[in-house]
Formats: C-alpha cells, sequence, structure tokens
C-alpha cells in the first residue's frame, strides 16, 4: 500500500436507513476507500442473551460493499450491553478511590474480569463467524481506545485476585516476592500471597516494585485480551488485516508488546484535543491553538509505524473542534489537509477521518465530521478533496528506515511515574521533547522498544531508560551506532533496586560514568550548565553528581559540588547527568548530531521537513510563510518553494 489510502468512521445505527444508500455514494464521490463501523454496536446487535438482530447491519454491509467501499469491521467489547452488566456485576472497573464505574457511557469492563473475557470472546467469535468471509469485510478492528477513560489500571476484586495469580507464578515462593520487592522495609512482608492487596488507598506511597509489578500485570492483562480477539478473528477471518486504535499519548500498557498480536497499528490522531493539556508552555500553546504542535502528529506515527513494522494507519484523525477536551478550538483551515500529509509523509498507510456525520444527540454532538448533522459539507469535507486531487497527482512511495532511533521503554515510564523524586519529573514528556528538538534539527526517527533491532542506525538515543536489563546493554553495545544516553538510564533494575554498582548500572562501562548522588531542584535554584564552548545555559529540576572516566563536554556551574561533570562522552556514549530542556537540549543535540556524522538542518521552529522514498515532504504550522531552501533542484508536486501559513510542499530531487 504505497499511496495514501482514505476512510471514515461511519455509525448507520444513528441515522435513519433512507440516509443508508446516499451515505455510501457520497463516500464513494468523495474520494473515500475504507469505511469503519460497528465498535459500539453490541446492545443493538444482541439486545438479551442468545438473541440476536443482524438484519440492519448485513444491510449496510452490502449496501457499503456494493458501493465499492472496503469495510472495517470493528469487534464491539468497547460497550457491552446492560444485561450483560446486570450478570456479571464484578466486571465493572473500580478507580483508585475504590468507586465502582458504572454502567451508561463506554469502556465499562475491567480487563481482570474472567467473566467479561469469555464474553468478550463470545460476542467476538458471533461477529467473526457472521462476517470473517464476507467479500466486503477487508479488516478488522479490535475493541476501541483500550486506555480511554484511564481504564487499564483497575483496582477490582477480580483485579487483585488475578494480580495474586500473577504474583504466585512470577515468584513461585512468598520468600522470592518477600526479598524482591525489599519486604523487610518498613516490615511489610507477607506470609502468603492471599495476603497482598492492590497498591492503592495506602497511608504512604506503596513499595515501588509491588506498584511496578502491578503495572506489568493490568499491562499482560490488555494483551491477553487483545490476543484473545485476534486468535479467534484470524480463525474466522483468515486474510484480513487486524489492528486497534491506540491512544496518541498512552502510555499505560505495554504498546510494543499488544503490537505484537497486530496485522497493522493504529492510533488516533486528535492534535488540537491534546494541546491544551499537554506540558507545553503558555505561549507556545497560544502560539499552535489552532494547528498543534509541529511534532504531535509525527511522533505518533513513528512511534506507531515502527511498533507496526512498516504498517500503521490513523482510525480516527480529527476533522474540526472535538467536544471533550477543556476547551476546543477550530483548527485553522488547511489544517486537516496538513494532518492527513503529515501523517502519510511519515509512514501512514490510510487516514480515516472521525466521523462521517456530526451527531445531533448523546454525548458526542459537538464533536465535528466531515458532514454536518444536516448532511451539509463541513470544512474537513472540503480539505479531503483537495488531498484526493493532490493523491492522484503523487507516485506511490515507502518510507525508509532512519539513521536515529529512540529507545521507548515503557516498564521505564512507569517506574519513573511510582519513584520520580521530582513531582514535576517530565518523565514521557522527555521523550516527546528529544524527538521534537531531533525534528526540529532535520532529522527523521524511528522508534525501538528494548528488545527491537538496533542495527542500521547512526545514532540511538536514549531519553529515559531508567530500567536497563543486562540484555538490552549488550544489545547497546553490539551496536554499531552512537549512542546519547539520558539522565536515570539504568538506574534500577527490572526489580526496582538500585544495581550494585550504583547508577547507571548496566551502562557503566559504556558511559565510564558512575552516580555518587541525584537531587532535584527548583527553578529558584537558578544554576546553570557550561558547555565546552563557554555557552552558559539555565536548568533545573533533575540533577546527578557523577564520577566520569571519559570526556567532561559540560559543567555545572552550581552551588554544590560546583565544576561536576554535566555531560560525559566515552568513545561510544554520551551521558547525560541532568534532563536538559529547551536551548540546553538543542545545544546538545546539535552537537551529538554532528559527533554521530549526520547532516544537521536548523529549522524554523513552525517548519518541518522529512521524506517518504523519493518524496519529499514540507509543513508550515506557522501564521506567516516560509521559504524552503536550495529548491532549485527540486520538481513541486505539491505547493511551491514557499509554503504559505498551513500549508503542504511536496516535491522530488530534480
Amino acid at each position: 500500500m504505497n499511496k495514501l489510502e482514505l476512510g471514515v468512521c461511519y455509525y448507520p445505527e444513528q441515522w435513519d436507513r433512507s440516509l443508508w444508500r446516499e451515505d455510501a455514494q457520497r463516500m464513494v464521490d468523495m474520494g473515500i476507500d475504507w469505511v469503519r463501523i460497528a465498535e459500539f454496536t453490541w446492545g443493538l446487535i444482541e439486545p438479551r442473551r442468545g438473541e440476536f438482530d443482524w438484519g440492519w447491519l448485513d444491510e449496510v454491509i452490502d449496501i457499503l460493499g456494493q458501493a465499492g467501499l472496503r469495510i472495517m469491521m470493528s469487534t464491539p467489547t468497547a460497550a457491552p450491553p446492560k444485561w450483560l452488566v446486570d450478570e456479571y456485576p464484578e466486571m465493572l472497573p473500580v478507580d483508585p478511590n475504590g468507586r465502582v464505574r458504572g454502567y451508561g457511557s463506554r469502556r465499562h469492563y475491567c480487563f481482570s474480569s474472567d467473566a467479561y473475557l469469555a464474553e468478550a470472546k463470545r460476542i467476538a467469535t458471533e461477529y467473526a463467524r457472521r462476517y470473517g468471509q464476507n467479500p466486503y469485510v477487508q479488516a478488522w478492528q479490535i475493541d476501541n481506545e483500550y486506555n480511554d477513560h484511564d481504564t487499564v489500571l483497575s483496582y477490582s476484586a477480580a483485579a487483585r485476585d488475578g494480580f495474586r495469580r500473577w504474583l504466585a507464578e512470577r515468584y513461585g515462593s512468598i520468600e522470592a516476592l518477600n526479598d524482591t520487592w525489599g519486604a523487610a522495609f518498613w516490615s511489610l512482608a507477607y506470609t502468603s500471597f492471599d495476603q497482598i492487596e492492590l497498591p492503592n488507598g495506602t497511608v504512604a506511597m506503596p513499595n515501588p516494585t509491588h506498584a511496578l509489578d502491578f503495572a506489568r500485570y493490568s499491562s499482560d492483562r490488555v494483551r491477553l485480551f487483545n490476543k484473545a480477539q485476534a486468535d479467534i478473528l484470524r480463525a474466522f477471518s483468515p486474510g484480513r488485516d487486524i489492528t486497534h486504535n491506540f491512544m496518541a499519548g498512552s502510555f499505560e500498557f505495554d504498546h510494543h508488546a499488544v503490537a505484537k498480536d497486530l496485522d497493522i497499528v493504529g492510533f488516533d490522531s486528535y492534535p488540537l484535543g491534546n494541546l491544551l493539556g499537554s506540558t507545553l508552555s503558555d505561549k507556545e500553546k497560544h502560539h499552535y491553538l489552532r494547528t498543534g504542535a509541529p511534532d504531535y502528529q509525527g511522533f505518533h506515527c513513528d512511534l506507531y509505524r515502527s511498533q507496526g513494522r512498516g504498517r500503521m494507519w490513523i482510525l480516527e484523525q480529527q476533522p474540526g473542534p472535538v467536544d471533550w477536551a477543556e476547551k476546543n478550538p477550530s483548527p485553522a483551515d488547511g489544517m486537516v489537509r496538513l494532518w492527513t500529509w503529515a501523517a502519510y509523509a511519515h509512514g501512514a498507510q490510510a487516514v480515516m477521518f472521525f466521523r462521517w456525520r456530526q451527531a445531533k444527540y448523546a454525548q458526542e454532538q459537538f464533536h465535528t465530521a466531515l458532514l454536518r448533522s444536516d448532511g451539509s459539507l463541513d470544512q474537513a469535507a472540503l480539505e479531503l478533496a483537495q488531498v484526493v486531487k493532490e493523491r492522484a497527482a503523487l507516485p506511490g512511495a515507502l518510507r525508509s528506515r532512519a539513521q536515529v532511533a529512540i529507545v521507548l521503554d515503557y516498564e521505564s515510564l512507569w517506574a519513573a511515574d511510582i519513584l520520580p523524586h521530582d513531582s514535576e519529573f517530565p518523565n514521557a514528556q522527555i521523550v516527546r521533547e528529544w524527538y521534537a528538538g531531533l525534528r526540529s534539527l532535520g532529522v527523521d526517527l524511528d522508534f525501538v522498544g528494548p528488545d527491537g533491532d538496533f542495527s542500521g542506525y547512526a545514532l540511538v538515543v536514549l531519553p529515559q531508560n531508567m530500567i536497563v536489563t543486562s540484555e538490552l546493554a549488550a544489545k547497546l553495545r553490539n551496536c554499531q551506532a552512537k549512542l546519547l544516553i539520558g539522565a536515570r538510564s539504568g538506574s534500577k533494575t527490572a526489580t526496582m533496586h538500585t544495581p550494585q554498582n550504583l547508577a547507571p548500572g548496566e551502562l557503566a562501562d559504556l558511559t565510564g560514568v558512575r552516580v555518587l548522588r541525584v537531587e532535584s531542584l527548583p527553578e529558584l535554584a537558578n544554576e546553570s550548565v557550561i558547555m565546552g564552548d563557554g555557552a552558559r545555559y539555565s536548568f533545573s529540576g533533575w540533577r546527578e553528581v557523577v564520577q566520569a572516566d571519559g570526556t567532561t563536554l559540560a559543567r555545572f556551574d552550581s552551588a554544590y559540588r560546583d565544576g561536576s561533570p554535566a555531560v560525559v562522552r566515552s568513545e561510544k556514549a554520551t551521558y547525560l547527568a541532568m534532563v536538559p530542556r529547551g536551548s540546553l537540549l538543542h545545544a546538545i543535540l546539535t552537537e551529538t548530531l554532528e559527533w554521530a556524522g549526520m547532516e544537521v538542518t536548523d529549522l524554523d521552529p513552525d517548519l518541518r521537513i522529512t521524506q517518504r522514498g523519493e518524496l519529499r515532504f514540507a509543513f508550515n504550522f506557522g501564521s506567516t510563510d516560509k521559504a524552503l531552501p536550495d529548491t532549485q533542484a527540486y520538481e513541486f508536486l505539491v505547493g511551491g518553494a514557499v509554503i504559505p501559513p498551513y500549508g503542504v510542499a511536496i516535491w522530488r530531487p530534480g
């Protein structure tokens, strides 16, 4: 699939059947290829246990398919019916405060409920038997947005019992668990696995290994739930791709692991919906209020493309104002087109817009769509028409392997949330900022997990890898890439203990560093890092006092241990003894790329450039024209050398 394919999320059950055939023809006329349906239809298909009403969905599929549209069918397990909740009230999720989260919206199930897992498998089997061989159904989506509404971590009785079984299997004996958890601390030893509770509702912070194990258990349950349905779909619907729509910005379960059981990794992209809740400054939020951050789309496309082994789709693309954020601004005209081409440039095979027609009732009435509720075209439909015209003029292209890879480890992110040492420790934001910093220097990126393939890269970066195993360290040692290693990396073992040789543990021989002390500083500390060229940068937050065998590239200007190393380089690796942000991060990334032998292009803050095969893409997230450098050898296919506000240029070398 080398050319961009386009799709839409469709909810025919919410509209009179007299519109269905007209809708299908309008979709075809607009250049739409795919239609995703049925992810919230369980209660309509099975209104009472064992009583199925398939007729209306059969009709929808026939209408869409006969019009020439390809259908992505969904399993409906994200919204179980009321009768099932009444049968199994224990299936409901429980929040950290012990409150049962009840029926009346969606995602009202606990991943740990074995009763619900059995019911999910049953209904997935019914859908797969019914439509698995239907020629119009050419792909499947499992469930919908696994961590939406914070439902991965549930504190139910089912979760407690499942966690106890998981621990017994993991540790074998209660003595081994006590030793691993460091239960001698505060005399928190157990004599039976049945004594163990969930790590919520405690007087002070829970044992960190206990909390990390619960995060691991909860992630395993997500994978079990997903794989159970994937296995059913493969059995009854062979040859059809299987996906799930991950949520952008979600790190609560191990997406690397879940992705292994999918053919395509999908995600839902809402650049404005997620802007105001981000950690960007107010100045940045104001500047990008109607565009979204320049690296939002690229970050998630690159992450999920990498997890999908090159196969990534956007299964919900924001079409206009959403309805679920704190504030819901409209995107600037042109941004839906820009987001669509940015997704393709970063490797998307398909982009689906949410949704076809704006709802006229219930919870999502203010969420825009391609059409307004009266059927008239909204702005996104106009921009879709432009994308369709441009698509026809472009050759197909495949995204190539990048020269730089970011290591993303979900367990390390959970670990730092559990044991932060700094109430404002940026954690996952560190990964986002390093990504944005590298992209602002014209660098394309891949992501790899700890068990990924590091071969072929010039530079591998570890922004926040608190847990580094001996296996990961060996892979880093043996790969040909230079390494950029962030603070805290290797500072804990997989059991959440301090390494015997102190931090960075397994990375000590690679970095030539030994961390003697850590502290976290408020901004009022007014301390600095002085680079080798004499440039001074302020910093706050996480800081390490290190003993270094390598070359010191930067030092701290500090009231404590003044002059201690801030950036240390060995032959293989550059290690940072603090968390750089802003201009300090920019300076470090620039110097590191040059050290790794890579070309650096310092871009305008509003401009992003990337490539897919022979095609080059540029995107202007700003409100003024941006000129591309050295365009005399370009053959422009879309746009030109000067990119207007919220505009796109696509070219190939002349």
